[in-house]
């Protein structure tokens, strides 16, 4: 996520009161739909976040500029979630990690364990699908300076919350970085205090999810090999084998 990059134009800028948020010109696949429960893209309860979005039509008025929903199966029993849309990236292209030097790493690891239909995520009508997987953030909207206030990862908790009810038991939660753990186990009703963040950490919550933690695969984390591809991939080996496990232990009771 970076900050808005001044550049030059032919055309006059526009002033807020020209600008609005851009609406789809499609259904892109997989994006959850604006239902103001799980994801509301009129959103507008963070003043700060509002404000930065609304320069952000005038800086770039080409970028989706809004709210970024999840994006993946509905009934995912691999829920993946991120802290907040980088602007270059999913603030840019309206899907998560779509676009951002993040995000490659990201796709790359989910194709090679077979979550994703193709390891490169380009932009919302690339036909990129993701399987039995769904990817969404802490926080909808870009933050100035990747940072997002504690104020606002709580009013954007609500949102989460809600999409805490569609986890179903078993299902394995990927939190990428603490500030990912602790929005996700306070949407859950859990106390963040007793479930600690590590990386390749594992926590068997009395909701019925497994979570596991990583560090964020953002551009710092993984140019200074805080995070290597080996220890993102034997994070997410871990996410196929509990989900291969419990689908053998269905597979079991019914036989």
């Amino acid at each position: 996520m970076q900050n808005i990059a001044p550049k030059k134009r032919a055309t006059p800028r526009r002033t807020l009161a020209q600008v609005s948020v851009r609406k789809p010109s499609a259904t892109f696949e997989g994006l959850w739909p604006s239902d103001g429960e799980i994801f509301d893209r009129t959103c507008t309860l963070c003043p700060r976040l509002a404000k930065f979005l609304a320069q952000a039509r005038i800086e770039e008025p080409e970028y989706y500029n809004a709210p970024v929903a999840p994006f993946g199966d509905p009934q995912a029993r691999l829920v993946i979630i991120g802290l907040a849309a980088g602007f270059h990236g999913a603030n840019a292209s309206g899907r998560p990690f779509t676009g951002d030097h993040a995000g490659v790493l990201l796709y790359r690891t989910l194709h090679q364990y077979g979550f994703a239909s193709q390891p490169v995520s380009i932009a919302r009508d690339d036909g990129l699908r993701l399987i039995d997987c769904r990817i969404t953030n802490s926080v909808k909207c870009v933050p100035p300076e990747n940072k997002p206030l504690p104020v606002e990862i709580q009013t954007c908790n609500r949102y989460l919350k809600a999409e805490t009810r569609t986890f179903k038991p078993g299902t394995v939660l990927l939190a990428l970085g603490s500030i990912g753990h602790n929005a996700l186990l306070r949407a859950l009703g859990l106390k963040p205090t007793l479930f600690k963040f590590g990386h390749a950490a594992e926590h068997a919550l009395p909701t019925g999810q497994v979570l596991i933690d990583s560090y964020h695969c953002s551009r710092y984390n993984t140019q200074t090999r805080r995070l290597t591809a080996a220890m993102f991939e034997a994070v997410f080996a871990r996410a196929r084998e509990l989900i291969d496990a419990g689908e053998r232990r269905i597979a079991d009771r019914g036989s």
